[in-house]
């Protein structure tokens, strides 16, 4: 599984305009890392309502995932209007690209 991460608005949106999404390939974190995401997205997924409201100077994000049977979609989300499972999954995401 990858996952890439696209953040959005904000404040200083303009510093973050034709930046590259950030990518965590699954495959390269240790089994209980990768099991992590895996849940994570499962549930971020569950949880998932509509389309976010844009709402200006509020950041929001789009998270792509591939699994590794080629499926792929986006899961989004603001930060006002966030599910406790997105969240968690951010976080989780922010977490592995800083190590």
């Amino acid at each position: 599984m990858k996952v890439s991460l696209r953040e959005h608005g904000g404040i200083a949106a303009a510093t973050r305009l034709g930046r590259p999404a950030k990518i965590l390939d699954g495959s390269l974190l240790d089994a209980a890392a990768a099991a992590e995401l895996a849940r994570l997205v499962t549930a971020a997924k569950a949880a998932q309502s509509s389309a976010p409201t844009p709402r200006p100077d509020e950041m929001s994000y789009s998270i792509t995932v591939e699994e590794d049977d080629g499926t792929t979609f986006t899961l989004r989300a603001s930060d006002t209007g966030m599910s406790p499972e997105f969240d968690a999954l951010l976080s989780c995401i922010q977490a592995k690209l800083q190590d």
